[in-house]
């Protein structure tokens, strides 16, 4: 008798807890209790701009006054979109009957009302705070009673002559498109799946960093204050081990050392893995350097080649992250994994992530807000370096 066929097989399904971002959704709600990079600063100009975030479609700005702003794009008066606004000195103003919004989403002209809207300061057009830092506009888009300070990350700190902040919108880690389109978590939780890193990027699709990352560590994962690390040991020739520290800190950061083996030390960047909404996701990062234009040289190698050269035949033929997570699915058949061993790291990311989505349904605040100056730095020891 024929056993384990494919006839009859359930339909895929997901941990939704965990997967879906929308409004009200548990890890949603969870990711709405943070700061979010939404753009580069110079995507808020006086022309607006849609974006879409965390299922939100949304219209940024920035005022002719140099204000940036970010709201619902349909009009309070009667829904038209604020697409088609124009982007004064104090605010944007609908093309259909003129109501002039500011940035903090304040009714400020009525013109074809009396007195120009002897009631405006009644309306408020639904709106998001932001902030900017590191070249990238920041929202925060969760109930405005919790809105935590802007954090500070310890490997930004301190910086020294002739060093600079550098931001990247393009979704370096990613091994793929600018827009990525599979859900966020299946690429975040990536980072602490070390045992990838000889399969996919040392062997089967040819040295894609360098090889010494071909080398199966050991490895041992910590739960942190504000995540998951994995720490890796990969034994070289001469009795060297070359150690690399990488880490998830919440609520979507990737800290993961560059992997080339000229640059040893801290971590010199973070990726925010930025949901837009359940199945398509954007990294934004912010690099430490002395070098801002080898920033935008960074991007996944193919035999020589970056990744959108490549033709069908050759994706198939040298697959790196992007098409190893695209094919689990737009969201993984979570029911249809075997984790093993190796899968630990995987294992204690969900937890925490379960646990923090469990605290803020029960009125809590998630790990790493912090509503006091004092308290808003996060520290990090993300790094690789040889150990003799």
């Amino acid at each position: 008798m024929l056993t384990g066929t494919a006839y009859g097989r359930r339909a895929a399904s997901h941990n939704p807890e965990l997967t879906l971002v929308g409004a009200g959704t548990p890890a949603g709600e969870l990711l709405r209790r943070y700061w979010q990079p939404v753009g580069t600063a110079g995507d808020a100009t006086t022309t607006p701009r849609p974006i879409r975030i965390l299922g939100e479609d949304l219209i940024l700005f920035r005022t002719r006054k140099g204000v940036p702003g970010l709201l619902h794009p349909n009009c309070a008066h009667r829904g038209t979109s604020l697409y088609y606004g124009r982007v004064e000195d104090d605010g944007i103003r609908c093309c259909y009957h003129g109501w002039l919004f500011g940035a903090d989403g304040a009714c400020l002209d009525q013109p074809c009302e009396p007195d120009g809207g002897r009631h405006r300061d009644r309306i408020r057009q639904p709106w998001y705070p932001l902030h900017e830092w590191a070249g990238l506009i920041w929202a925060y888009m969760g109930p405005p009673d919790r809105m935590p300070v802007f954090p500070r990350f310890s490997i930004f700190e301190d910086l020294t002559e002739g060093e600079e902040l550098v931001a990247d919108d393009r979704s370096v880690g990613s091994g793929g498109p600018v827009i990525v389109d599979f859900n966020w978590l299946q690429h975040w939780e990536n980072v602490m799946d070390p045992f990838h890193a000889p399969i996919l990027h040392g062997s089967f699709s040819g040295v894609q960093f360098v090889k010494e990352m071909g080398v199966l560590p050991q490895v041992e994962w910590e739960v942190t204050e504000h995540g998951v690390r994995s720490i890796q040991d990969r034994k070289l020739d001469g009795g060297r081990i070359y150690r690399r520290r990488t880490q998830v800190v919440f609520p979507n950061l990737r800290v993961v050392p560059n992997p080339r083996l000229e640059v040893l030390g801290a971590a010199d960047s973070i990726g925010w893995v930025v949901p837009i909404d359940d199945t398509t996701f954007r990294i934004y990062s912010v690099f430490r350097t002395r070098d801002p234009e080898a920033i935008a040289r960074i991007r996944t190698l193919f035999d020589g080649r970056p990744w959108a050269e490549l033709t069908e035949e050759e994706h198939q033929r040298m697959p790196g992250d992007y098409e190893a997570q695209k094919s689990q699915g737009d969201i993984a058949d979570h029911a249809a994994e075997h984790l093993g061993t190796t899968d630990r790291g995987i294992v204690m990311l969900r937890r925490f992530l379960k646990r923090q989505i469990d605290a803020v349904a029960a009125g809590q605040d998630p790990v790493g807000v912090a509503f006091d100056e004092q308290k808003a730095l996060i520290q990090l020891d993300a790094a690789a370096f040889m150990v003799e």
